[in-house]
């Protein structure tokens, strides 16, 4: 079996976090600029940063090292939520079964590529037992850059300077919920499975043209055939 190189996304794919996600950016906004936000942006798809970055233009903020503290405050107000995380949230259909099928075979590495910055994705992760299936620290994060298209080969280059492991675009597959999933695999030439799961239906996401689309990850022996079959 040709390596696998699996990069799964978090909100919407693999879990569902409740209404905390968004509420912790209104915190964080507060924290680092000293009011809440004005107004509210789309979230779907786009990565921590750029969110952030929509909402300093929003503020009319145009100083550099907001960003961080944004980012820095987001951190520990989704830590202050991790309960909520658990209680008012869920996996997604299938996610779990999915993972630990995979987690078993030789070939298959998976990790993230994800919008979340690296320890919330692990927050909501660990909420519902998902983070064992994974390896975390070689996966690409939404504090790395504002564009989820440029995640993709900072995936690629943790695997080498991590794990010694080259993989190329045909050995790649991203497993998302959103358009923006298939977009950054597209810019990379990169496999991706699309699943309604999230805020897009099943017939919306059907009509991308993804390599695979599911409208969940129920089917364990369909999701492994997908993503292992040469």
């Amino acid at each position: 079996m040709t390596n696998r190189l699996i990069l799964w996304d978090v909100d919407g794919t693999l879990v569902r976090g409740g209404a905390v996600g968004a509420e912790v950016f209104d915190s964080a906004i507060e924290r680092a600029l000293g009011a809440r936000p004005r107004g509210q942006v789309i979230f779907s798809g786009k990565t921590d940063r750029q969110i952030v970055e929509e909402f300093l233009v929003m503020e009319g903020s145009e100083d550099p090292d907001h960003v961080p503290a944004v980012l820095y405050h987001l951190e520990r107000e989704l830590a202050f939520q991790v309960d909520r995380i658990t209680s008012e949230g869920s996996a997604c259909p299938g996610s779990e079964a999915a993972l630990r099928a995979l987690a078993v075979i030789d070939s298959v590495e998976q990790t993230v590529l994800t919008g979340n910055i690296a320890a919330n994705a692990l927050a909501k992760l660990a909420a519902f037992g998902l983070d064992g299936y994974l390896d975390l620290e070689a996966g690409a994060y939404g504090s790395e850059h504002s564009d989820r298209r440029d995640l993709l080969p900072l995936a690629w280059k943790h695997q080498r300077e991590l794990r010694g492991v080259h993989y190329l675009p045909n050995e790649t597959w991203i497993v998302g919920d959103t358009p923006r999933d298939l977009e950054c695999a597209r810019a990379s030439e990169a496999h991706c499975l699309l699943v309604a799961t999230g805020r897009h239906g099943f017939a919306e996401l059907e009509a991308l043209g993804a390599d695979c689309v599911l409208k969940d990850l129920s089917d364990t022996g369909v999701v492994v055939d997908v993503l292992t079959s040469d």
